[in-house]
């Protein structure tokens, strides 16, 4: 479980100007939930998930993981607290000069493991459909392709949360479907907590919990069942405004 409680952060873009990315945000995800983070460029999506990974610290507030305020992990805590959490960046991230195989392990290079770190790679790249593509550089990828690689080495350290930043980027609509398919089994399968952004509403509305911001606000909290039928669930996003 992670728990927010009166959560800001700001950021100074001018010596008189700061943006205000999060403000006194207050929320709990619970274990094992599927969210998407909804909102404008701009509403805080990106900074409360930077937040949540401990990749950012508030201003003001807490952020308990697992009985832990991660406002207060300094060094080598919080290496630890993020080595628990696997990340998709919104920006293609994958090292080029590196295969799709090599760029899977290589959040783990500095570290000791108890399994063969290239063996759980291929696996990865295996389930994220990716299988015979492991000796393919990045520039010989599709971008749906590329968001794979991202997933699998998102999960190479077996994590308890995913976060995932506009985990679908501009890919078209069946790639995108593809790829919230894959994060649906693999949240299933790892039994993982996964918070994921997005602008498209199609998107959020795959998830189990819509959490919509505005201005680093929490506008609304709405809990989406699996038994009511996407236009409807659609609709109901629409009307959020």
């Amino acid at each position: 479980m992670i728990e927010l409680r009166g959560v800001s952060k700001r950021y100074d873009i001018a010596p008189d100007r700061e943006v205000v990315a999060a403000s006194e945000i207050s929320l709990t995800i619970e274990a094992g939930e599927l969210v998407g983070l909804a909102g404008p460029s701009g509403a805080g999506k990106t900074t409360l998930l930077n937040l949540i990974g401990a990749l950012d610290r508030p201003d003001s507030g807490e952020i308990v993981s697992d009985g832990t305020d991660l406002a207060r992990l300094h060094g080598k805590a919080a290496d630890r607290y993020r080595r628990t959490i696997g990340f998709v960046f919104q920006r293609d991230t994958l090292l080029p000069a590196l295969t799709a195989l090599d760029n899977v392990v290589a959040p783990v290079l500095p570290y000791r493991t108890g399994w063969n770190k290239r063996d759980r790679a291929a696996d990865l790249l295996a389930a994220v459909g990716l299988a015979g593509r492991e000796q393919a550089l990045p520039a010989h990828l599709s971008g749906g392709e590329r968001r794979r690689v991202a997933i699998a080495r998102a999960l190479i350290n077996t994590p308890a949360v995913l976060l995932a930043d506009e985990p679908t980027g501009n890919a078209d609509a069946a790639s995108a479907a593809e790829i919230l398919d894959l994060l649906a089994s693999l949240r299933i399968e790892h039994a993982m907590t996964v918070v994921l952004s997005a602008h498209d509403p199609a998107v959020v509305a795959r998830c189990e919990r819509l959490i919509r911001l505005a201005s680093g606000r929490v506008t609304d909290d709405i809990q989406l069942t699996c038994q009511e039928e996407p236009a409807s669930i659609l609709r109901r996003i629409s009307q959020l405004g």
